[in-house]
């Protein structure tokens, strides 16, 4: 069997172990866990929004229901449910939708001249990444692939799923990408914030119409995900490295230029609803909030090591930053927002709360997101020679 099933909805763990219940059966009480978490991240949400938490209050609203909702399940009922990667893929492609279209009217000619430096901050973090895996593999005593999965800023479903493939320890490798992820999601935005003041509050207020209940606008809402469903679909099928995000937001971008140029049309300038981003937000937040829900009982050492490598991930996240404004223009808090170490759809929405350099945030992360995902093979083959060389004695380490 496929070891990445492990890190999927575990279909056919739970099927083997109770050969009563169907994949059918599973589905509907993975709808279910959804279902829950939507309803307890609405409120939380809103109740967030009210204390003017910030521009991603739903994401905040959406990691404490999923932490919620599984830890319950894992208490009160047999039934374990395993983080739901699709329910993420669907919240990837929404903030897609809601970015493209904040970007569909930027100057993207000066963002070009800007490819270099991101392909150098992006080398500079797998980089250090790579060498920060290595201290953590020798400080916790495991293996280097496991180390480097746990360490380098490639998402917590991705590098669990290669784990898993490569028969390692998904936990450990989940459980350091999520601390990871949860200090970015949770640390940078309030910094954002201290930086910009009361501006952060001008954000998705609860009062303001998430949707436009309109038949011309709603039959577009639905033409645009209907359109964002087939072309993303391939996307991740053919694993288009960040496909989700990236198709997306193309089309976002070129949903307006797109039916302009039909004949029988013009003057369509539609713009996703609040609600899209608003969704979009809880999703990735339940996403990450389900890793923790998740997470088996690790002994103290094991999350302070972790603790340690995510410390020194966020310190070269700081010093990109730094060498950011050396090479640019840049303001202190877009270099921030660039090169944040993971969540990248989460540091992406932050700029466009703030509604500061969105494209050059969005430009970075999607650079990145690219040649992390590119490299992945490459990385995996280095680290698993790596790994032999160690357990034959050749070379000392």
């Amino acid at each position: 069997m496929n070891q990445s099933l492990s890190v999927a909805p575990n279909l056919e763990e739970h099927t083997h172990k109770n050969p009563a219940v169907t994949k059918q059966q599973l589905f509907v009480k993975q709808s279910i866990v959804l279902l829950l978490e939507i309803l307890l991240a609405l409120p939380v949400g809103i109740g967030l929004a009210k204390f003017h938490i910030g521009g991603i209050a739903w994401i905040f609203a959406g990691i404490a229901a999923g932490t919620v909702v599984l830890q319950g399940y894992r208490i009160f009922y047999e039934y374990s449910p395993k983080p739901n990667r699709t329910a993420r893929k669907v919240g990837m492609a929404l903030v897609g939708l809601t970015v493209g279209a904040s970007n569909a009217h930027a100057n993207l000619g000066n963002i070009g001249s800007g490819i270099p430096i991101f392909i150098f901050l992006t080398l500079f973090l797998l980089l250090s990444g790579s060498c920060i895996g290595y201290i953590y593999s020798r400080l916790s005593k495991t293996n280097i692939l496991t180390a480097m999965l746990a360490t380098v800023p490639g998402g917590v479903g991705i590098m669990a799923a290669i784990a898993a493939d490569y028969n390692k320890d998904v936990s450990l490798v989940a459980l350091v990408q999520a601390i990871r992820v949860t200090s970015v999601v949770f640390l940078f935005p309030f910094i954002a914030r201290t930086l910009v003041g009361n501006s952060w509050m001008q954000t998705l207020p609860v009062k303001s119409a998430l949707l436009n209940f309109d038949p011309s606008q709603l039959g577009l809402l639905l033409l645009l995900l209907v359109i964002t469903a087939l072309v993303v679909y391939p996307a991740i099928f053919f694993k288009i490295p960040a496909g989700d995000f990236f198709s997306a937001l193309l089309i976002g971008i070129g949903f307006n230029p797109l039916l302009n140029s039909l004949p029988f049309v013009s003057d369509i300038s539609f713009s996703p609803p609040p609600l899209v981003n608003l969704f979009g937000q809880m999703l990735l937040g339940i996403t990450i909030g389900e890793y923790w829900g998740d997470k088996p009982n690790f002994t103290k050492r094991t999350v302070g090591y972790a603790l340690i490598s995510v410390t020194m991930t966020l310190a070269t996240g700081a010093i990109a930053a730094i060498l950011a404004m050396q090479l640019t223009s840049w303001d202190w808090l877009t270099c921030l927002l660039v090169t944040a170490p993971g969540g990248s759809a989460e540091m992406i929405l932050v700029s466009l709360a703030l509604n500061h350099n969105v494209e050059i945030v969005t430009t970075g992360h999607l650079v990145r997101l690219i040649a992390i995902n590119s490299s992945l093979p490459l990385w995996v083959y280095l680290f698993r020679s790596l790994d032999k060389q160690l357990d034959s004695g050749i070379g000392d380490w």
